[in-house]
């Protein structure tokens, strides 16, 4: 016979696709479901990512990846004494200082060349109150190298008004704090410490996305820093930014076992929102689940319903010399066609969904709340992932479908 003469597959498909274009309507209807399910997944997987991504931008783009810092100072335990001497049973605790990393130099050059570290700066911190005319706030001073600096937290792109310098007797402020002070680009404040007092000219104003650290942010040169702080030559901690923000804490942990200092990472800091993360990461793969599930449930009864539909027309083939492989191979590749179809036509409208999305919600300001985009190795997985499904779906109708025996189907 021709048709068992044609290339590979061939039969299958073209029977497979007869199949599904006698049953029009059934097989319109679970291609929608399909692609509604694929739709909900998409949609869902970059509303989460965009979410994810925003929220991870505007926490670590006014902080480092990872903070080396110096060692707390520990209260010595109380002295014990023998059984018929007078014993210590309360202990003050001891009042934290500033103090700088020992031999920073060193420890900075070693994690310059640590395998997964992005960029390094030395960091000179610690409170002051500045003041402008009778109104005094009370700051905080980060002393930087401004051009290492901006590669930790992107300093440059938060710069809203003046020049983004800082050279000796200059500095950048929140945009909160000048509003506080009364002042803007150009002015003078005077920034007093336990130790000493200056006198700084503003170069510009930044806007950190926090308005707490707007309301208290000074950024001055290092060696003004070290000045006022009076802490000549030191560094109070070393600021890094690493490739995958996700390895920090492993990196965090592995560096505070051989530097002799305190290592704190990111997650360690905010340790609520990677809480909040992991939370919604959960919940996205439930839904995720659950919607594949249905997915399946779906291509599987409309088979079946198409197994017992077509028991006459898969004896007939069975009689004429169709193997049980092929009437197998025919429902899975029905499956197939009906996961890819939904899955191209589910892609199609979470990208509508998307434009949507984007263009009508708005914050406060009239701009989208945060971008949401489809990368396509998310859009190739959920066409896979389809895909796979409608095959899943499709096995058992198929083995029961190649299961049957000609002569019985063709009676009924």
């Amino acid at each position: 016979m021709r048709w068992l003469r044609q290339p590979p597959l061939a039969f299958e498909f073209s029977v497979a696709i007869r199949f599904l274009k006698e049953g029009r309507f059934q097989s319109l209807l679970i291609v929608v479901g399909v692609a509604a399910g694929v739709a909900v997944v998409a949609y869902i997987s970059a509303l989460v990512s965009g979410l994810q991504a925003n929220t991870l931008n505007k926490t670590l783009g006014a902080q480092a990846h990872i903070v080396v810092s110096p060692l707390e100072e520990k209260v010595l335990p109380a002295w014990q004494g023998s059984a018929t001497e007078r014993r210590f049973t309360d202990t003050q605790a001891r009042s934290q200082r500033l103090r700088t990393i020992g031999n920073w130099p060193a420890v900075e050059a070693a994690l310059q060349q640590r395998q997964g570290v992005a960029a390094v700066s030395p960091m000179v911190s610690g409170p002051a109150l500045a003041r402008r005319g009778e109104a005094t706030r009370s700051v905080a001073l980060s002393g930087v190298e401004l051009d290492r600096y901006d590669r930790i937290v992107g300093l440059r792109e938060k710069l809203v008004a003046g020049a983004f310098r800082i050279g000796p007797g200059e500095a950048l402020i929140g945009k909160t704090l000048a509003e506080d002070l009364g002042v803007r680009v150009g002015d003078r404040i005077v920034v007093t410490t336990d130790q000493r007092t200056d006198t700084l000219r503003l170069s510009g104003l930044v806007d950190l996305g926090i308005r707490d650290l707007n309301r208290r942010v000074v950024i001055l040169p290092l060696r003004t820093a070290q000045t006022l702080l009076d802490l000549p030559g030191g560094v109070t901690q070393i600021d890094l930014r690493v490739d995958d923000v996700w390895a920090a804490q492993d990196l965090a942990r592995a560096l505070a076992r051989e530097l002799p200092t305190k290592v704190e990472s990111w997650q360690e800091a905010n340790s609520q929102l990677v809480t909040a993360l992991n939370a919604q990461n959960i919940s996205t793969t439930l839904i995720r689940s659950v919607v594949m599930v249905v997915v399946v449930l779906g291509i599987a009864s409309v088979l079946v319903v198409s197994v017992v539909q077509k028991q006459r027309e898969i004896g007939i083939l069975r009689a004429m010399g169709a193997q049980r492989g092929q009437v197998l191979r025919l429902f899975l590749i029905q499956g197939a066609l009906v996961g890819l179809m939904g899955s191209v036509l589910g892609t199609g409208l979470a990208m509508g969904m998307i434009k949507v999305f984007t263009t009508f919600v708005r914050g406060a300001d009239g701009l989208p709340l945060f971008s949401i985009t489809l990368p396509l190795s998310t859009a190739l997985q959920t066409v896979a992932l389809a895909f796979v499904a409608g095959l899943v779906a499709a096995v058992l109708p198929a083995r029961r479908a190649a299961r049957m025996d000609p002569a019985q189907a063709i009676r009924m």
